[in-house]
């Protein structure tokens, strides 16, 4: 037994060695710590087990090399970690018989392998028993950080606590052993790993929604913009129609009342017309000034169509918008209908066309406020001179006639 001890503690300096010079630090899972780990677990269960003699000292060599091939490749590990344990025990002059036993004990760590004797089984729970440890999440993180170091899978939060998931769901204990001693923590891991799982779900959902109403945000305050325009437009158009039509009812009734106090020769200031001659001056100023306001007033009011278009090359060249009716209004319905449907394809083109017709609303606005602020100026001008050409004459160039 002394003997024994002394290989094992052999044994195990030889790893901690073997991994210190030759395993690379990207092993953040498979490495010392974690062969100390089954090593101790293996002990523990076959303490448990009643397990002794030749089959103990199989198993504990076993557990000691297992993941030894590790500092030559990862994949098929098993196969190296045997061979390592092979020149390792030739040199001691293990016995043929015991280097098999110990050879097919890590064979059996494959996880398509079903272990078939005791020291097996022990094995390949004590590879496990980390699943029913209390730091089963900060370890199974740490071989997270190892496939993604050997590029062997990367997965986002939500996928790895699935595959822990499914992993602790299909996870058993080969021994009733095992299962008794960390089959209660390994139930506790499990509930709390599917808590994390709904817990990273409903923290991803939220994010995609909130994504949704920040991308659904900006697309509804655009909408609210071009709404609020195009109201705007119409309002200030609607205004600038009614104050037209305004001056020219006003200054038509002023005309026509003029023109007809002059044809019925209508008398002021107790003569008649023809006797008060001098009078014609402000009235030809009224009547120039209201004709002048009116004809303004008539050119603010009238519709403004913009220049036909007969195709889409056309339209596309002059860069104006198929949404108003004078730019479409010659175009066949075939080539209406695609243009439209393009429209509804492309976003960015239907703002385009949007921005566009805006614009040159905006122009025809401008320039009917123009003709309008043109006709008030007359027509104010036209009042104060005829009021100031009355006064003047009544007062000044009485005694002249």
């Amino acid at each position: 037994m002394i003997q024994v001890k002394s290989l094992f503690e052999e044994i195990n300096q030889y790893v901690f060695n073997l991994f210190k010079e030759k395993l690379s630090h990207q092993y953040v899972y498979h490495n010392y710590q974690h062969t100390l780990e089954t090593a101790e677990g293996a002990e523990k269960l076959a303490k448990e087990c009643g397990l002794e003699g030749e089959d103990l000292e199989v198993l504990m060599i076993a557990a000691w090399f297992h993941d030894t091939g590790y500092i030559h490749s990862y994949a098929d590990h098993e196969e190296k970690s045997i061979e390592i344990a092979r020149v390792f025990l030739e040199e001691k002059n293990y016995p043929v018989s015991k280097m098999n036993k110990v050879a097919k004990c890590i064979e059996a760590t494959k996880r398509e392998i079903i272990p078939s004797s005791l020291s097996e089984q022990i094995l390949c729970d004590a590879d496990i028993v980390n699943i029913g440890d209390k730091n089963f999440s900060s370890k199974a993180d740490l071989l997270r950080d190892e496939w993604e170091n050997f590029q062997i899978r990367s997965c986002n939060e939500i996928e790895w606590a699935e595959t822990q998931l499914e992993f602790l769901s299909n996870a058993t204990f080969h021994t009733a052993q095992a299962q008794k001693i960390y089959g209660e923590q390994l139930a506790l891991n499990l509930q709390e790993q599917r808590q994390k799982l709904k817990k990273l779900q409903k923290k991803a959902e939220k994010k995609t929604e909130d994504k949704k109403k920040s991308k659904a945000q900006p697309k509804r305050g655009i909408e609210t913009m071009f709404r609020s325009i195009y109201g705007s437009h119409i309002h200030l158009s609607s205004i600038a129609d009614n104050k037209a039509n305004m001056m020219i009812h006003i200054n038509t009734i002023i005309i026509s009342i003029m023109l007809t106090v002059v044809g019925a020769k209508f008398s002021f200031l107790g003569a008649s017309f023809k006797a008060n001659q001098r009078l014609i001056i402000p009235v030809i100023s009224l009547l120039l000034t209201g004709l002048v306001s009116i004809v303004f007033a008539i050119l603010s009011a009238k519709p403004k169509v913009t220049e036909k278009i007969s195709s889409i090359e056309e339209l596309k060249k002059k860069k104006v918008s198929i949404l108003f009716f004078g730019n479409y209004s010659n175009l066949s319905m075939q080539d209406f209908e695609n243009q439209m449907k393009e429209l509804m394809k492309s976003q960015d083109l239907l703002y385009t066309n949007m921005i566009r017709d805006l614009y040159f609303l905006g122009i025809v606005l401008n320039k009917k406020y123009k003709l309008l602020r043109y006709s008030y100026t007359s027509f104010m001008i036209g009042l104060i001179a005829t009021v100031a050409l009355a006064l003047f004459i009544i007062l000044y160039l009485k005694e002249k006639f």
